[in-house]
């Protein structure tokens, strides 16, 4: 069996539970999941909260569990069950920042090199910071 079919197959086994509240506890996922079949593992949480990970031992549990607790109450809050893909939330969908080009020039200041998003001209932080050196009192 290669990596690949492996790795593919520890996502079929586990679940996403979104929209937890912020004192989601590991027993009470584990009793409310367990009805569904054997748990091989179960991760919440907790910087930031609000989600958690429960892996199953077969993927038909999975797949059942999905069915039978998306939208219930778990934790004192509606939660969102789903079939876990595997990728992070900020790599699902969007589009990968283009690949840098050192002739492409930035629509800020006109420079090459940079892009706007890296603009240190014209960066919040760039003028946040030349705004707390010029109110800031000098000793003498």
């Amino acid at each position: 069996m290669s990596h690949y079919r492996s790795s593919s197959r520890a996502t079929d086994c586990k679940v996403y539970v979104g929209d937890l509240g912020n004192g989601a506890a590991k027993g009470e996922l584990e009793r409310a999941f367990s009805y569904y079949g054997p748990l091989r593992s179960v991760w919440v949480a907790r910087n930031p909260p609000g989600f958690a990970f429960v892996e199953f031992e077969d993927p038909r549990d999975a797949e059942d569990a999905v069915k039978g607790m998306d939208g219930k109450l778990l934790c004192g809050s509606r939660v969102r069950v789903e079939m876990s893909t595997g990728m992070s939330r900020k790599g699902r969908g969007r589009p990968s920042r283009r690949q840098f080009d050192p002739n492409d020039r930035c629509y800020q200041c006109g420079d090459r090199g940079h892009y706007a998003y890296d603009c240190y001209r014209f960066s919040k932080r760039g003028r946040r910071n030349s705004f707390l050196r010029s109110s800031q009192p000098t000793a003498f």
